[in-house]
């Protein structure tokens, strides 16, 4: 097995070699979730680090299978913070490793680019934050070392919406020139949970130079009128499942190809990934990398 923290892949490096967008994974949690695997504490479908380490394995593969070249860790839920409120005695950095070892034998040799997935410390769409800034500190800053300790390509920060927690990651990655994307959860009248607009949460990042701004876990039409920064590079992974992003159920509700309809608008030249969040399968992630193949054959 490759040993973690060895021959780093850059990321904008091989999106300006490849010419067009990298392929990212599909979701993890809802895929566990059809496999049986439990989801109900507050390290969800993370617990299958421990419990069921096969399926995490399979889903991984599935996703290499399908075209994925980014592969996000299982660690959306491995956070001191969540993993504190568990009661589990697992240690937070124990279950990075483990779940960045899962990722590197799914990938058996492959070139695969690894995620390392952090999300917000407290639930993803809780408008209020109920710990201090020093718990917010730590939870962050911690668990941003433990992904990049143990040998990710870069940190995918997800879903993040609160103005308080961007600047605690960013100001971490860059101070310590760990590479990361910041990838947000925005409302319907495209502002964030703590209030600002996309666009000043956009210029508010840009200054910290990730590699790229993402967009995450809602339906693409929230962005049919919204012009990204011409020069700067953005991610998209789009939300697929039905119902709630609350919902404790995540089921599949747009098709592989009403998926592409949707957000081929959206795909420009600055575009570094494009990949599916909740509710997306292997077979959307299929489908988009064809569909990019096609798209950037000349």
């Amino acid at each position: 097995m490759k040993k973690p923290g060895r021959n780093r892949k850059d990321l904008l490096k091989i999106f300006k070699h490849l010419k067009r967008p990298l392929i990212l994974d599909g979701a993890v949690g809802s895929l566990l979730q059809q496999m049986g695997v439990e989801s109900k504490s507050s390290m969800w479908t993370s617990i299958a680090i421990i419990n069921s380490p096969y399926s995490v394995l399979q889903v991984h593969k599935e996703y290499i299978k399908a075209g994925a070249e980014i592969i996000t860790t299982n660690t959306f839920r491995t956070n001191p913070h969540a993993v504190e409120l568990s009661g589990k005695t697992f240690s937070s950095r124990n279950l990075v490793q483990k779940s960045i070892e899962l990722v590197i034998k799914a990938a058996m040799g492959k070139e695969i680019i690894i995620a390392g997935s952090n999300a917000p410390a407290e639930d993803c769409y809780q408008v209020e934050r109920t710990i201090s800034k020093m718990k917010l500190e730590y939870n962050h800053k911690n668990h941003i070392d433990y992904l990049w300790e143990s040998g990710v390509d870069f940190i995918l920060n997800e879903t993040q919406s609160h103005r308080d927690e961007i600047e605690i990651i960013c100001k971490h990655c860059s101070l310590n020139e760990i590479p990361f994307v910041l990838s947000l959860y925005i409302t319907n009248d495209m502002k964030l949970l703590s209030g600002e607009s996309l666009s000043e949460a956009v210029e508010l990042i840009k200054d910290y130079k990730p590699a790229a701004i993402g967009i995450n876990c809602i339906h693409p039409n929230v962005l049919r009128n919204y012009s990204f920064d011409n020069e700067f590079n953005f991610g998209l992974y789009f939300n697929c499942g039905s119902g709630e992003p609350t919902d404790e159920r995540i089921e599949c509700a747009i098709s592989p190809n009403d998926y592409i309809d949707q957000i081929e608008p959206l795909i420009k030249d600055n575009t570094i990934f494009v990949g599916g969040c909740c509710g997306s399968t292997p077979e959307h992630i299929k489908i988009i990398k064809e569909y990019l193949i096609e798209l950037y054959r000349n």
